[in-house]
């Protein structure tokens, strides 16, 4: 089994604890340590979460490390009217038994990147991209360790946070602007894939006959009463995307395309300009993903979910 070796930072929320369990259940990651970033919550409950879904997993072997608790410029925006006052809404889980590692994420992310071969290791955003925008200027050495960066953020239509910019990076396009403009390979998954994958409460009740505290928690998470049901008429599979492109790239379809980040204080903050048809002519920085076979998708992702504990 060919093993890829990934680093996931995130700020949990209810997909970002669902895309941690599938990369938890899945042997062709090796996962080197999970970092947080403020974001849907503060950091010391994104931190908490990381732990929580650690725990529930089995998987104390996994270093959890806290990173930025703001932005690079603005103030912290977060989505509690989401993901509920701790983040993980409905999962019901008690509070962690363990702290975070000693010292800062970004730190950790350096140490990682030099120990680790030229071209190895994967990065996994799945929140603002603050820690990453750091870790690449504090140590432009480190880029050249990278393999690729396959984050979730941007839209190549509507936001969902405002009209034009999805949460991701409105909370931090200037991290954003920093990572897109890196030099390294990256997968984006914006809202246009994401938003494809939506769980319906049909497939979620499939959770329940795992017989798994990991299952019974996602089923839980999944099927919380959302705010207007945030335009959907399930949950969407944002974050999970990223791991299960890494284990499945079959599923998903997009291009190579240029884009821009919306580093501005008005209302085009954070949006993501993805030149989809080469107007622009300048260089592709991403593969833009754009379609996502759905149902295969929680086929393979709810498989692996029944295997954890």
């Amino acid at each position: 089994m060919t093993s890829e070796t990934i680093v996931i930072d995130t700020d949990p929320g209810q997909d970002d604890a669902v895309a941690l369990l599938l990369a938890f259940a899945s042997r062709e990651l090796d996962l080197k340590a999970i970092t947080t970033v403020a974001g849907n919550v503060p950091l010391a409950l994104t931190t908490a979460n990381a732990l929580r879904i650690r725990e529930l997993a089995g998987r104390e072997d996994v270093p959890v490390h806290a990173g930025a608790d703001r932005p690079l410029i603005f103030p912290l925006s977060t989505a509690e009217f989401v993901c509920g006052p701790d983040g993980l809404a409905g999962a019901d889980l008690p509070p962690p038994r363990c702290k975070a590692e000693a010292g800062h994420a970004v730190e950790a992310l350096i140490a990682i990147l030099r120990a680790a071969p030229d071209d190895s290791v994967t990065l996994c955003p799945l929140g603002p991209l603050t820690n990453l925008a750091l870790a690449f200027r504090l140590a432009p050495d480190v880029l050249g360790k990278v393999k690729r960066i396959a984050l979730m953020g941007g839209a190549l239509a509507l936001g969902n946070i405002t009209p034009a910019a999805e949460f991701n990076v409105h909370v931090d396009p200037h991290a954003a602007a920093i990572v897109f403009g890196c030099g390294r390979p990256i997968v984006m998954f914006g809202l246009g894939v994401t938003h494809q994958a939506i769980a319906s409460h049909e497939q979620v009740a499939r959770l329940l006959t795992f017989g798994n505290a990991a299952g019974k928690a996602v089923h839980s998470m999944l099927t919380r009463p959302r705010p207007g049901g945030l335009g959907t008429a399930g949950h969407p599979m944002h974050d999970p995307c990223v791991i299960a492109f890494l284990l499945w790239p079959e599923l998903f379809s997009g291009r190579d395309c240029f884009v821009e980040v919306e580093t501005g204080d008005g209302p085009l903050r954070g949006r993501t300009t993805i030149d989809w048809n080469g107007r622009l002519k300048q260089p592709a920085n991403a593969f833009v993903v754009a379609s996502v076979e759905a149902e295969a998708l929680f086929e393979h992702m709810f498989a692996r979910l029944a295997t954890l504990p």
